[in-house]
């Protein structure tokens, strides 16, 4: 195990040495231009510009227990409230293995507060608050069964043509019991409008046994407000099931 984790983490580092700056870094004077937080599971510290609305959605499919698989459609609404606040609505639907059957999961909202900009250190720095409502149906696999409260802190930075998401986060369940997030994330341009996403993450676990998880995978930048992804996830540690994706990133424009 420790190995899986020391080689995933290496493969990470090498591509933050020689990555130039990925397609999620996107010029900030252009508020119609996309914001991309998909695929990886980190975000980043940059918000919507103020009033102006986003949208990112996709299709992952988990493969699970003997070969079962899982489907989720995870869709996040962002709408920017201030130059340095945004405010995102996260929906789901979720087919849990058989023979449970699509439905909607659990909801969630969120607030990111972006409080630096470029700070030494801690770069482009965000506390991003949010509360998971149990709007799934446990019993039938959609849904936790509880009422979350959460807190990101989100570092962002730019190292010559190298971008660097780094996320920290801790969730309490209304069960009692706690969670942990970590992850480290980048991406390298590779030819005009196609880049490479990837990333490390981890969930030390409280009530859970911990895991790890790498992620890769392409990004294409249709149009300067349309991005779209594809890739995997692949197991490093622990009970993170494996996974492919896609989706997209499209900033819609300003609200009348």
């Amino acid at each position: 195990m420790h190995r899986r984790r020391t080689r995933a983490i290496a493969i990470l580092s090498a591509l933050l040495l020689c990555a130039p700056r990925g397609a999620r870094a996107q010029d900030a004077r252009d508020p119609h231009a996309a914001q991309p937080e998909r695929p990886t599971v980190a975000t980043h510290a940059g918000t919507v510009a103020p009033g102006w609305f986003e949208m990112e959605t996709g299709v992952e499919r988990d493969r699970v227990d003997a070969g079962a698989s899982a489907l989720s459609t995870p869709t996040t609404l962002k709408l920017g409230l201030a130059s340095h606040v945004q405010l995102g609505i996260v929906l789901t639907t979720v087919r849990p293995p058989a023979p449970s059957a699509f439905g909607p999961g659990d909801a969630a909202v969120d607030v990111k507060w972006r409080l630096t900009d470029g700070a030494p250190f801690i770069g482009d720095f965000a506390l991003q608050p949010g509360l998971k409502l149990p709007t799934g149906a446990s019993r039938a696999g959609r849904g936790t069964g509880t009422t979350d409260a959460s807190l990101l802190a989100i570092s962002s930075h730019v190292i010559g043509p190298v971008a660097l998401d780094v996320n920290l986060g801790v969730t309490r369940h209304s069960d009692g019991t706690d969670a942990a997030l970590w992850t480290v994330s980048t991406g390298t341009a590779i030819d005009g409008p196609l880049a490479w996403a990837a990333e490390v993450f981890g969930y030390p676990g409280f009530a859970a046994a911990p895991a790890v998880g790498f992620l890769t995978g392409p990004t294409w930048t249709v149009h300067p407000w349309f991005v779209a992804d594809l890739g995997l996830i692949v197991n490093v540690a622990g009970p993170q099931p494996p996974a492919l994706y896609a989706g997209l990133t499209w900033n819609v424009g300003r609200l009348p």
